[in-house]
C-alpha cells in the first residue's frame, strides 16, 4: 500500500503517525509540509476527500490562526497557502482516503 504523510519531524503526532504507517508495511512518500507545502488547491481537495473542513484542519495553537477565528474556509485555505505553519497535521493519504491524523490511530481507518 502507498500513503503520503504532511509530516513535521518536530510534531511528536506526525511521528507516531509515520511510525504507525512503517509499522503497517506501507510504502511511505514523506512531505515535509514545512519545506514543500501543498498548494491551496490541494489542501482543499485534501479536506474535501477527509470529509473535513478547512477549519477542522487549522492548527489553532499557533498565534497566527486567531485572526481566523471567524474567517470563511475560503480565507482559511488562504491563510494556510500562505503560512503553511497554520495546517494541523499530520495528514495521511492513502487510495482508501484522507485522515487528519489527530489523534494518529485515525489513520488505520484508511490503511
Amino acid at each position: 500500500m502507498k500513503a503520503t504523510i504532511w509530516h513535521n519531524p518536530r510534531c511528536s503526532k506526525s511521528r507516531e503517525a509515520l511510525a504507525l504507517l512503517r509499522d503497517a508495511g506501507a510504502d511511505v512518500t514523506i512531505v515535509e509540509y514545512l519545506k514543500s507545502p501543498p498548494t491551496r488547491a490541494a489542501l482543499a481537495e485534501l479536506y474535501a476527500r477527509a470529509g473535513l473542513r478547512p477549519r477542522d484542519g487549522l492548527r489553532l495553537a499557533e498565534a497566527a490562526a486567531k485572526p481566523l477565528k471567524d474567517a470563511s474556509d475560503e480565507a482559511i485555505l488562504d491563510a494556510m497557502a500562505a503560512d503553511p505553519i497554520l495546517i494541523e497535521r499530520p495528514l495521511v493519504e492513502t487510495e482508501k482516503g484522507v485522515r487528519l491524523g489527530r489523534p494518529p490511530e485515525k489513520i488505520r481507518e484508511i490503511l
